[in-house]
């Protein structure tokens, strides 16, 4: 016996996708009726209603439509790939959010906006440097410089120059009980500088203002604590005044 086609509304109530929806997938090519009738409505077979539920799916974790119509055309092994790279993404997000709710609650209980943990290790290096540059360095060329070669700079080439500079500081976290004049500890500064500058030119003056950006503003400081169980940002002040006044 012949399977029997559903219709739009057959496919609505299944799934709870909207007419108007559907109808959208269909012009973009991303999901077609198996059949048109003589009058121009939309059929579907069984077949077709598990894409439409794997698009489904899909929209739900995130995806845009244009990376589902691609996900779409891989092998089922090369679509778990992608899914597996999805889901720690959604991780992140999820360990984002709440954050952002704990800190709702904080805010809402009285505690003051600067201590609260949506500024602390959850947001990766590069995100803070991104939020607070403006306010570091403020209208001044370093500021413009530091901008124009962010813009430059392809994902990747953005991730290997934080990720870089992430390191620095997990090398100068296990150095933590050395005396931050050592010359160890000046060695990794002098890396970290050497990063920075291929950022932004930095005079002493810029350099101490982050320093003291490290050390007084809870944002970043706590950003680098998670590194130690000590004050890490406190250290990385001393460390990087040092190698300006020494």
């Amino acid at each position: 016996m012949k399977k029997p086609l559903l219709t739009v509304k057959d496919i609505v109530q299944i799934t709870g996708i909207t007419g108007r929806t559907l109808h959208y997938y269909d012009r973009i090519h991303l999901f077609k009726p198996t059949h048109l009738t003589e009058k121009g409505y939309r059929l579907y077979d069984r077949s077709s209603l598990e894409k439409l539920q794997t698009i489904l799916f899909l929209k739900e974790l995130d995806f845009s439509l244009k990376e589902i119509a691609d996900i779409l055309k891989l092998t089922k092994q090369e679509q778990k790939q992608i899914l597996k790279k999805q889901r720690q993404t959604l991780l992140s997000k999820k360990q984002r959010l709440e954050t952002i709710m704990a800190a709702l609650e904080e805010y809402v209980s009285g505690n003051d906006i600067s201590n609260l943990q949506i500024f602390s290790s959850s947001l990766p290096l590069k995100e803070q440097y991104a939020n607070e540059a403006r306010f570091v360095y403020g209208e001044t060329e370093a500021y413009k410089v530091f901008n124009e070669t962010l813009e430059k700079l392809s994902p990747d080439e953005k991730e290997e120059r934080f990720s870089s500079m992430e390191e620095i500081f997990k090398q100068i976290a296990s150095r933590i009980h050395q005396d931050p004049s050592s010359d160890e500890v000046q060695r990794l500064i002098e890396e970290w500088k050497k990063n920075l500058m291929q950022l932004m030119p930095c005079d002493a003056e810029l350099l101490a203002c982050i320093a003291n950006t490290y050390k007084f503003d809870a944002r970043f400081k706590n950003y680098f604590n998670q590194y130690s169980n000590e004050d890490l940002a406190d250290f990385l002040y001393s460390a990087i005044m040092h190698n300006i006044n020494g």
